[in-house]
């Protein structure tokens, strides 16, 4: 399980966000902290793989705090002007997502941090640079645009990946049990590359005489 410890000032957004996060398979909430001082308390006593941080605490800015922590951050703040980003990633956050946003745009960021993690635990050893590399872009994966309304982009990437890695046509029973997703969710994203031309959509004919809907990627 991943650690994740909430630093947050206003009480009722630091529960929507627990509450956001612990939907997320593989990730568990240890905390929340309302202020930089609860918060410095928390990381010892907690000991949070991650730390999803305000910018702005009551006793010092979330970016000022984050400078001293040695632990991965996630911002999650209002703060949207392009001084407070660069300062951010300067020191050390590895994401950056603007209120409002929606539970499944956070989701789609936590995943990525997981594949992430996992490529690059800090309990590891030596990696090469290939494997940096996709670490790297795994972290990211969760911010790329494009995936319709409704649909995680990280999924929709699982399953382009699953495409382009196919020897040939692939049906949506197919993806579903390689992926470990349900049947319909994976016809719903097959169809939405299928749709964006990233995906080629043809029909097979069984002996039911039914057709059934296959997809290859088109390189896209």
């Amino acid at each position: 399980m991943i650690r994740v410890l909430v630093v947050e000032d206003d009480f009722r957004v630091a529960r929507v966000h627990a509450e956001f996060t612990e939907r997320v398979a593989g990730f568990q909430v240890v905390g929340t902290a309302h202020s930089a001082a609860e918060a410095r308390d928390l990381i010892v006593s907690s000991n949070p793989d991650l730390v999803l941080l305000d910018n702005y605490l009551p006793d010092c800015s979330g970016i000022a705090l984050l400078g001293d922590l040695d632990v991965d951050v996630i911002m999650l703040t209002a703060a949207a002007d392009a001084a407070s980003v660069r300062a951010a990633l300067s020191a050390g956050a590895l994401n950056y997502l603007v209120k409002p946003f929606t539970a499944e745009q956070l989701a789609d960021r936590l995943s990525a941090y997981a594949r992430y993690h996992a490529r690059l635990s800090p309990t590891g050893g030596q990696v090469g640079q290939d494997e940096i590399d996709r670490a790297m872009r795994v972290l990211h994966e969760g911010d790329q645009p494009g995936a319709p309304k409704g649909q995680s982009a990280v999924t929709s990437r699982l399953v382009q990946d699953a495409l382009n890695a196919a020897d040939g046509p692939r049906s949506a029973v197919e993806i579903a049990a390689e992926l470990g997703i349900a049947r319909a969710t994976a016809q719903r994203y097959l169809a939405g590359l299928a749709q964006d031309g990233k995906a080629r959509m043809t029909l097979r004919y069984g002996a039911s005489g039914r057709p059934e809907h296959q997809y290859e990627s088109t390189g896209a």
